[in-house]
């Protein structure tokens, strides 16, 4: 997450587990065998049904608002039974057919239990064990709300796209919708001549078969999880590419081709062009081959999420990747990269080597998370890739400290809790913690285990345990299982106080550990421990250890009393820590002297120890004005986080125009500094800073500048400058706009939302308009929020602005209550469960009663809120509880 200054907003859209024994079902293991008269499985499907191959024939005509088709699954059978459990939403299920070895068919019915998408098969006479082919003839249809097989229109076409991941497959597919349960996959599409059609394999066979339509067939994928599964059809621009060429892993070339909507595939040039670059980087580094035989890239016109790493067909939000000209913006170059690296690597992370079950979503998930840096960085060295995953790893913290956080590994016993999993704790906090292990304990020991481990499990699924297993094994290195383990199944973020004593013959440090809380915090005090890979720097040197004990006392080399202690060399440690007062002011003497990753590292646990009540105000403050001075734009943005929030909660009237005055003290030489810079880094520091004084800050200056870049940029009042803004630009220069350029300007904005096909400012300026603070628009928002103009995704966006937004939050607070049920339904259908995201920003009792009665009322309509909920809720509750030393540090400025 960017250290932006509308942080509300990109906290709730972010681009989410302990071991346990034989004797319950926790999610590490199939669920037990159900008899015919068993309830429903809200979870795991039962054992002893396995699919062993899909053959799966469909009609998608992206004109129509239907669809239609027929599955045949192979399936083993262990025992005899008369019912089975398997996945389905929403579907119409024509016929059931069940052919058994020795050729009889047995009719069946399919019936959809569970609104999870959980279906009963029920046979008219028992199925005997063994293997036996179930054929369904189904319909349904085209989703409007990106979920499942959806259908959009964009510039007058129609496109019909499949979105799998986690569990939408079973909204347009009868069958076994867990990841660990893969098959090979023969599909077929019909769909209308001349239209492309993508899935996981490779087009071999296009025939017209009359009534203006084609039947395309597709080559027989390897196992995969249903998950994975692409289908997209429509009038897409195809652009090939020549194959990426083969490789010393790799005897066969692989074809490249891009997808984009019509007119739009000259736009992929970039994306394109970046590819083969990046499979080969990761070919080398962990020594497999690409493990499919064609490489697409697909640009889709709209998508829930960023992007998903559909076997062989990366499928993308196009704003993500399509680029206009020959360059996109610094900050939109950045995130390309970041998700065209991490969707890569999942080719072996997840699709190749997959986990058995939800759980072990970090499996895949942070894997691919840390291995985009690492690919990134090889890409190119000076691109500053390895701290920018150092500040995603420290931002993992702020979620956390909380009371109601996750472990990493933390069993899942309900399909309605599965996309709760996907956070930050299982991508950035997993980033953090194989980070921390690969620089502990060596590249060269800890990277060829994974390769051994991807060998070992190709094509099949690993937990955990073989996770673990197959690492402790390769490295001989009990000390990393065990860092991993802790880590990973329990939830929290190490504290470490450390207490210097010189008044001995050799000097020590005190090293204590604990969970760590904020003011508060309904954190308790039952001891925690982990074990922890700690290295301590000082001008002596560096000196690492492994921290097992809950108390530990630790020799310093040569027994000397260092002048200054860092107690996260390298940076690379998940953990906070905290100094005795004269230790945080020798520290800080020597701030200059830290690589930019300890900087960050002494930044994150100065606020952290600040919120903890434990660090003085002008301690802190020291902190902020040596960050402010480096070098390194990561360092220089990563106070802004925080002081945004203090801003936005503790700071009014007259101490307004203090913390306007520190915020210009800081940052403004740096905007003079950046201000016409060539180079990316100081284009995108300059964006960051110049949005956090125009919105968080409230400096005129900047908003002037920015509302003068968004005139010219739309046209406002003038001729229509396109270069006036770029795309980094684009949702603070807007949002200043929107509330300073006059009432005109957001129905100037709505107008150039119709004219401009640049879906980066369709997504901008949709959060935009929520920015809104004249009671005038109201009705206008509201209006705009639950209509057509505006999409699924960006109404989120523009809802969560809104709410962000103190001048009218009140205002939208009390339409949002009575509107609830609209809004849920108009939002994504995977992202409801984070509704109660939408009250973040209060810091009040009443409000916090408030959301509990909405959810009370309203909690059905938003399956698997509770998480969201409790989050929010103990966020609102921190706020009033750090009221005071939000005062004392405003105070202070």
């Amino acid at each position: 997450m960017t250290n932006h200054p509308l942080l509300f907003l990109l906290a709730i859209l972010v681009p989410m587990l302990t071991a346990c024994g034989p004797a319950e079902n926790t999610g590490n293991g199939p669920a037990p065998a159900a008899t015919a008269d068993a309830a429903a499985p809200p979870g795991r499907l039962p054992a002893g049904v396995t699919p062993l191959f899909y053959h799966l024939d469909l009609l998608l005509d992206p004109r129509r608002d239907d669809f239609s088709g027929s599955v045949a699954i192979d399936i083993q059978l262990d025992d005899p039974a008369q019912q089975i459990w398997l996945h389905g939403k929403d579907l119409r299920v024509n016929s059931v057919v069940a052919t058994v070895a020795d050729g009889r068919r047995i009719t069946g019915k399919y019936e959809q239990v569970l609104d999870s998408g959980v279906a009963e098969v029920s046979f008219a006479e028992t199925l005997p064990a063994g293997r036996f082919k179930l054929r369904m003839d189904y319909e349904g249809d085209f989703d409007r709300n990106l979920a499942g097989l959806f259908k959009v229109e964009e510039q007058g076409d129609a496109y019909a796209l499949a979105k799998s991941e986690s569990i939408q497959a079973r909204r347009y597919l009868p069958g076994f919708d867990e990841p660990g349960l893969k098959a090979p996959f023969a599909i077929g599409l019909t769909v209308p001549e001349g239209y492309a059609a993508i899935s996981n394999g490779r087009e071999i066979k296009r025939e017209s078969i009359g009534n203006g339509l084609e039947k395309i067939t597709f080559a027989t994928t390897r196992p995969m999880s249903t998950y994975l599964l692409s289908l997209s059809v429509g009038p897409f621009d195809r652009v090939e590419r020549p194959a990426i060429p083969a490789s010393e892993f790799r005897q066969e070339p692989i074809p490249l081709t891009g997808y984009a909507r019509r007119g739009r595939g000259a736009d992929l040039n970039y994306i394109l062009d970046i590819t083969p670059r990046m499979v080969e980087i990761f070919e080398s580094q962990l020594r497999r081959p690409y493990p499919f035989e064609k490489l697409d890239i697909v640009a889709a016109p709209q998508w829930p999420s960023g992007a998903t790493e559909l076997s062989a067909a990366i499928t993308y939000r196009e704003q993500r990747i399509l680029v206009e000209g020959q360059e996109p913006a610094p900050g939109a170059r950045l995130a390309l990269l970041g998700v065209h690296a991490h969707e890569i690597a999942h080719m072996w992370f997840g699709n190749l080597v997959t986990p058995p079950w939800w759980d072990d979503l970090w499996l895949k998930e942070g894997f691919a998370t840390w291995g985009t840096p690492l690919a990134l960085t090889l890409f190119e060295p000076q691109g500053g890739h390895d701290l920018n995953a150092r500040v995603r790893a420290i931002g993992a913290m702020q979620l956390d400290s909380l009371a109601s956080t996750r472990a990493i590994r933390e069993p899942i016993e309900d399909n309605n809790q599965i996309r709760n999993a996907y956070d930050a704790i299982t991508y950035a906090k997993s980033l953090g913690v194989i980070g921390m292990v690969d620089q502990y304990f060596g590249a060269s020991r800890f990277r060829p285990a994974l390769g051994r481990y991807i060998e070992a499990f190709a094509d099949g699924v690993a937990a955990s345990p073989d996770f673990y297993s197959v690492i402790g094994e390769e490295t001989n290195t009990p000390e990393l299982t065990e860092t991993f383990r802790s880590f990973v199944e329990q939830k929290g973020v190490p504290q470490l106080e450390l207490a210097l004593d010189c008044n001995r013959e050799e000097a020590v440090v005190a090293i204590s550990q604990a969970r760590y809380k904020p003011l508060g915090s309904p954190i308790g005090d039952a001891p925690v421990q982990w074990s922890i890979p700690l290295c301590l720097r000082s001008e002596a040197g560096t000196q690492c250890l492994m921290l097992t004990e809950p108390q530990q006392t630790v020799a310093l080399k040569n027994g000397q009393c260092p002048n200054w202690l860092l107690p996260n060399a390298d940076g690379s440690g998940y953990y906070r820590w905290n100094l005795a007062a004269p230790q945080w002011l020798a520290l800080l003497d020597h701030f200059s002297e830290l690589t930019p990753a300890e900087t960050l590292s002494v930044i994150d646990s100065a606020f952290a120890a600040f919120e903890a009540g434990t660090l003085a105000e002008d301690t802190l403050l020291d902190v902020v004005r040596k960050s402010a001075a480096s070098d390194k734009r990561q360092v220089v943005v990563a106070p802004l986080t925080y002081l945004h929030k203090y801003r936005s909660n503790y700071v009014s009237g007259a101490s307004a125009a203090a913390f306007r005055q520190f915020a210009s003290a800081l940052y403004q030489p740096v905007l003079d500094r950046t201000a016409g810079s060539a180079d990316n880094e100081d284009k995108l520091l300059y964006s960051e800073l110049l949005s956090f004084m125009a919105l968080s800050a409230g400096d005129r200056a900047a908003r002037r500048q920015l509302t003068e870049k968004a005139a010219a940029f739309t046209g406002f009042q003038r001729d229509r400058e396109p270069s006036a803004l770029d795309s980094d630009l684009y949702q603070a220069a807007l949002s200043v706009a929107v509330q300073d350029a006059g009432q005109e300007f957001l129905p100037h904005l709505l107008r150039m939302r119709s004219q401009l096909d640049d879906p980066r400012f369709d997504n901008a300026s949709a959060n935009a308009i929520g920015a809104a603070d004249k009671p005038a628009q109201l009705d206008t928002i509201h209006q705009l929020a639950l209509g057509d103009a505006v999409g699924a995704r960006e109404a989120f966006g523009l809802i969560a602005r809104a709410m962000a937004e103190p001048t009218l939050r009140q205002q939208h607070w009390r339409w949002l209550r009575d509107n609830f049920p609209a809004v849920l339904n108009k939002i994504p259908v995977q992202w409801r469960r984070q509704a109660p995201a939408f009250a973040r920003s209060f810091c009040d009792r009443q409000a916090l009663e408030e959301l509990r009665q909405l959810f009370e009322q309203y909690g059905d309509l938003a399956p698997g809120y509770q998480r969201s909920l409790a989050q929010t809720e103990e966020r609102i509750r921190l706020c009033m509880a750090q009221r005071e030393q939000g005062a004392a540090l405003v105070a202070a400025l």
